[in-house]
C-alpha cells in the first residue's frame, strides 16, 4: 500500500482545500481571469478545474523534491481527471444523481488518486513517456480555459444547475 510522506500529505490537504475554494472564486470575483481557473457554471467539465489547477501546482512543486516522478504525476493527473469526468458523467447524467455529498467524496477520492497513484507506478515506462504525458497535461489545461468561454455542445459541458449555459464575464 503506498504511503504519502509528510510533505505530500501537506500538499494533499492544501490542494484539496484550495480546489474547494476555487469552486466559489468566480462567484465572488467574476472576471475573465478567475473564469480561467474557476468554474463559471455547474457543468462536469468546468469542475475539472477544481482538480486540475491544485494538482498541477502541487505536481510542479513536488517535482522539485522528486524530479524522477514527472511521468507518473502527469499520468496521475490525467487519470484523476478522467475518473472525475467518467464517474461524474455516470452519476449525474446516466443515474440523474444530484447529491453534493457524492460530489465531495468523488472530488476527495480523485485528489487522493493524484497523490497516491505515482507511488504505484514505479516502472521506468512512465519516465520514457514523461514529455508526452506532460504535453497532454498542458493540453488539458488549455482545453479547460478555452472551453470556459467556448464550450462545445454535449452533456459534459451542459450546465447541470438549470441556469443558462452562457455566463457573461463582466470584467
Amino acid at each position: 500500500m503506498p504511503r504519502l510522506n509528510k510533505t505530500e500529505l501537506i500538499f494533499f490537504v492544501v490542494a484539496t482545500v484550495a480546489g474547494s475554494c476555487l469552486h466559489f472564486l468566480y462567484t465572488f470575483v467574476p472576471c475573465i481571469a478567475t473564469g480561467l481557473v474557476a468554474p463559471v457554471r455547474e457543468s462536469l467539465w468546468e469542475h475539472v478545474k477544481l482538480l486540475y489547477w491544485p494538482c498541477l501546482i502541487s505536481g510542479v512543486l513536488l517535482h522539485r523534491k522528486q524530479p524522477g516522478m514527472l511521468g507518473q504525476r502527469a499520468f496521475a493527473l490525467l487519470a484523476a481527471t478522467a475518473g472525475m469526468l467518467g464517474i461524474g458523467y455516470v452519476y449525474h447524467i446516466c443515474l440523474q444523481g444530484d447529491s453534493i455529498l457524492v460530489d465531495i467524496v468523488l472530488y476527495v477520492l480523485m485528489m487522493a488518486l493524484f497523490f497516491l497513484l505515482p507511488h504505484l507506478l514505479r516502472q521506468p515506462l512512465w519516465q520514457e513517456y514523461r514529455e508526452l504525458l506532460a504535453l497532454l497535461v498542458l493540453a488539458l489545461g488549455v482545453a479547460t480555459m478555452l472551453f470556459s468561454f467556448l464550450p462545445p455542445q454535449g452533456l459534459l459541458f451542459a450546465d447541470l444547475s438549470g441556469t443558462p449555459t452562457w455566463v457573461t464575464l463582466p470584467c
